[in-house]
């Protein structure tokens, strides 16, 4: 039997305003249900809402997963911002130092991090390359480079532009964890305690290929294709929506993958080198 009792996949976005078409939030218990669509009052979520259904209507012993990346690069270069004086040692202090140049910024957002005068240099904007980007796809962690050779298409977290700017999904996401790191243990910064709520970092597209999806050809666009790809998991069919959204596809399957993946070993000590990275950057579930 599982420890955990529900299984929940956050799809986040970095967008700019109060709500947020991109977050999708899914949910399925243990056992082989399918997963269902959590929505807010009003039918679109902010961050903010996010942050308080998790903080007052989440169930106990619930493994939750963000599709957000949790950290910078780190071990690459010995620093999250080589140059910079203010450069954090670790990645809670890294989301110290988000939330206290953000903390004016509405909606969870980060711009104030971004236009910073000091860390836009290390991002890649429209039209421009900040002076320590690093060229090419930019900074990778440790798990983004492993994710590679699992067949995935990562992205840095530096980046701030077109389809893959995912910069801007971590730096908002950032802003939430370092709201729930004193009530919810999150790995591997925090160790599983065996018991209660454990949040972790997830990569959509990972359920996707495991679920048989292509490489590059991750998303879900129709209720049959969804319930084929869930079939894998073990999951029994979805309840069929009035209208189908990556987001809401991604969300879906990854709360079913969550279920059917979790319990094994392999993927909660993925590297040797793991205990040197989870003070600063962190991993992704279910990359080895």
């Amino acid at each position: 039997m599982s420890r955990f009792e529900h299984f929940v996949a956050i799809d986040w976005s970095g967008a700019v305003g109060p709500r947020q078409p991109g977050i999708a939030v899914a949910m399925c218990r243990e056992g082989g249900s399918a997963p269902q669509l959590v929505l807010p009052a009003g039918g679109m979520w902010s961050r903010e809402a996010v942050l308080d259904w998790l903080l007052t209507e989440l169930p106990p012993e619930s493994l939750v997963g963000f599709d957000i990346g949790a950290s910078f690069a780190f071990a690459d270069k010995g620093a999250f911002f080589p140059h910079w004086d203010r450069s954090p040692p670790d990645a809670r202090s890294l989301w110290a130092l988000i939330e206290e140049i953000c903390a004016n910024d509405p909606h969870l957002a980060a711009t104030s991090f971004v236009q910073h005068p000091v860390a836009r240099a290390y991002f890649r904007h429209h039209g421009e390359e900040g002076e320590y980007f690093g060229g090419g796809r930019g900074r990778l962690r440790v798990v983004e480079v492993e994710q590679g050779r699992q067949g995935l298409n990562p992205y840095s977290n530096f980046n701030l532009v077109g389809a893959a700017q995912v910069g801007k999904s971590t730096l908002t996401g950032i802003r939430l964890l370092h709201r729930l790191q004193d009530r919810f243990p999150i790995w591997p910064f925090d160790a599983d305690p065996g018991s209660g709520t454990l949040i972790v970092e997830i990569y959509t597209s990972l359920a996707a290929r495991e679920a048989g999806k292509r490489k590059g050809q991750t998303k879900v666009w129709s209720g049959e294709e969804l319930d084929l790809c869930l079939a894998r998991f073990g999951c029994a069919p979805h309840i069929p929506l009035t209208r189908y959204s990556d987001h809401q596809t991604d969300a879906l399957l990854t709360a079913a993958w969550l279920r059917h993946a979790h319990a094994r070993p392999a993927l909660w000590t993925p590297r040797e080198r793991l205990p040197d990275i989870a003070r600063t950057e962190g991993w992704t579930f279910g990359v080895l």
